[in-house]
């Protein structure tokens, strides 16, 4: 679904352009005729008063504007009524914010192949915990030496774990950013007067988040001036920010984690035994 909405948001992005293109070719083509038609007029009258030449009589329709032409420029001058000069601000945010999605997904792709390559440590937390007479710690103990290097984290492994939860992290946020900003009207709004003033186009401005300023901010490629919409509650109702708390109580009710291997169990996990009922 997230792909066939952007591929849609792509092709609204392509008609918006062709809408122009549509109006400067169908207009030209018309224009083209007239221009030819006035020749042959100015040919027929310097033939005709001085006697001096004669066509076959087929050249004036040559200049004919056809129904196709003239049903081709009607069409064009109708779709311009949805034509936006200054382009799509809201369109721009919403596919910033799916490119930022398919960014998230593949380091969440990262982050799961590393976790199933670590995730044996939770057999050794599980025994470990459960051990409670001598000899179920001896069983620890061969369990650890017969599969030490199945059980040993390499750095690189940690490396890669820590940098895909910053990148999950990160293109999430920016992702949530700009689908809030595209869904709040006044601020939709806000952003196209920006674009509108600085005499550009919404595809031609520079859109990010900044997580430190707390805003999404636009700039221009006509002017050195910026326009933010703040994320913190200051305007538009736009207030996005929660606490780690939240974070982890939202977590903890996703589908990614009850069907995780720390929600159910190694087994249910690596081997789709002992599974718990969602």
């Amino acid at each position: 679904m997230k792909k066939m909405i952007l591929s849609l948001l792509v092709l609204s992005s392509v008609a918006q352009s062709s809408e122009l293109d549509n109006l400067i070719n169908t207009s030209n083509a018309i224009v083209d005729q007239i221009d030819r038609g006035i020749k042959l007029v100015g040919a027929a009258q310097g033939y005709a008063y001085t006697g001096s030449g004669l066509s076959d009589g087929t050249v004036s329709s040559t200049a004919h504007i056809s129904a196709e032409q003239l049903q081709a420029y009607n069409n064009a001058l109708s779709g311009m009524s949805t034509y936006q000069a200054f382009g799509d601000i809201q369109a721009v945010l919403e596919e910033k914010a799916y490119t930022e999605l398919d960014m998230m997904d593949e380091a969440i792709g990262v982050f799961t192949e590393v976790v199933v390559d670590m995730i044996a440590v939770q057999e050794v937390a599980d025994m470990s915990e459960q051990a409670s007479s001598p000899q179920e710690e001896a069983d620890v103990q061969t369990f650890v030496e017969n599969n030490i290097e199945v059980l040993t984290i390499t750095q690189e492994e940690v490396e890669t774990y820590n940098t895909s939860m910053d990148d999950i992290e990160t293109h999430a946020n920016n992702a949530s950013a700009f689908l809030a900003v595209a869904g709040n009207k006044e601020a939709v709004e806000f952003l196209e007067q920006g674009v509108e003033n600085a005499n550009t186009t919404a595809e031609q401005t520079n859109i990010f988040y900044d997580a430190n300023a707390q805003w999404v901010t636009m700039g221009y490629n006509t002017t050195r001036n910026l326009t933010a919409v703040y994320l913190n509650g200051q305007n538009f109702g736009l207030d996005l920010y929660v606490t780690e708390a939240e974070v982890l109580a939202v977590g903890s009710e996703s589908e990614y984690y009850l069907t995780g291997p720390t929600s159910q169990s190694y087994d249910c996990f690596m081997y789709e035994t002992g599974c718990m009922e969602l």
